[in-house]
């Protein structure tokens, strides 16, 4: 097993620095698009055997030193009794957003095992096939929670924020309900072989420091604690979230993702004792390749004096870019961190 990642999340020393590429298991890769094409994307999601092969499909071609489970961040909630559907051009649907404490009401908190034990299986079956840590994950409460208040994408978050500043306590309740979720799911990933877990926070950025403090990071704290006695790393990813790196850090988790829009040596200097990970903007994979292997040497340099550096986009890699610019940039990220 090669555990280069696992020793980066806890601030061990490496041989060399370890990468992984959010959404490395996707539209990018020809390979994902056959796979995909027989499939919806919620079947896919569903099969555990399809899972585990696109799963794989990265660690073969692009030789990182993670993997992460393909699934999606909305899965819990359809389980949790909402509709759930996924439309070419639109991304998720739920036709039923939740309006009212009634509408609340008639979601459950699901048994991760009943309800999406088809997680807990592909989880089992990755962890017989791979040599690289399997990494788990969730949303983050606040980011599913604007999926179920809008009823999918937004750009604006007007519904979200109207529930925050007009209907608080529907807001926070709604919170508790998905945190109960998250942990829930979290742990039964855990249980079932999973290695490191992430928790997503997408849509974090869109919030004031102020309201971030007082209607996200509380109940990332609670998942984060209540995870502890799975001795697994924890990694938060705040997207877009230098203004609330400090409140981040007060997480409770072991690695803290960054986005580009920061400078890696700089959120070295604003956080403690907490490896990061990050930082490469997604589009940078689309420079020649000299221009890309010195923006990754730059990266590599401003993080020589972070605890545990974990190397990997600042989002996720867009549908359209090259798999040889993503294979070489591992590549350059090995070579340079060795030296």
């Amino acid at each position: 097993m090669n555990d280069t990642f696992l020793k980066a999340c806890r601030g061990q020393k490496t041989d060399y620095t370890p990468i992984w590429i959010m959404r490395q298991a996707g539209r990018y890769l020809p390979e994902y698009q056959k796979v995909r094409g027989n499939v919806t994307f919620l079947e896919l999601c569903k099969t555990p055997e399809l899972c585990v092969e696109v799963t794989l499909q990265p660690i073969d071609i692009l030789k990182v030193d993670a993997a992460i489970l393909f699934s999606d961040i909305l899965i819990p909630l359809e389980a949790m009794g909402t509709p759930l559907e996924f439309h070419e051009g639109r991304g998720p649907v739920f036709p039923e957003p939740i309006k009212s404490q009634t509408d609340l009401d008639k979601l459950i908190i699901p048994d991760p095992e009943e309800h999406t034990g088809f997680v807990m299986e592909t989880i089992k079956l990755l962890r017989k096939e791979l040599k690289v840590p399997l990494i788990g994950f969730s949303g983050a409460p606040f980011t599913c929670a604007t999926y179920l208040i809008e009823g999918g994408s937004s750009k604006v978050f007007w519904e979200t924020k109207k529930m925050m500043y007009t209907a608080p306590d529907l807001f926070h309740n709604m919170m508790r309900k998905i945190t109960d979720t998250t942990t829930l799911y979290l742990k039964a990933q855990a249980k079932a072989g999973a290695q490191a877990l992430q928790i997503f926070d997408s849509w974090a950025g869109i919030l004031a420091p102020r309201d971030f403090k007082t209607f996200a990071l509380p109940y990332v704290k609670e998942i984060i604690r209540d995870l502890k006695d799975t001795g697994l790393p924890i990694i938060y990813f705040a997207n877009n979230g230098a203004t609330l790196l400090e409140l981040s850090e007060s997480s409770g988790a072991d690695v803290l993702g960054l986005d580009w829009r920061i400078n890696i040596g700089d959120a070295a200097q604003r956080v403690g004792d907490v490896a990061l990970q990050g930082n490469l903007d997604p589009f940078s994979l689309l420079l020649p390749k000299n221009e890309l292997k010195k923006r990754i040497a730059a990266i590599l340099d401003d993080a020589k004096d972070v605890k545990g550096h974990i190397f990997n986009l600042g989002h996720g890699i867009h549908q359209f870019t090259p798999p040889e610019q993503a294979i070489a940039a591992v590549e350059y990220v090995h070579e340079l961190s060795r030296k």
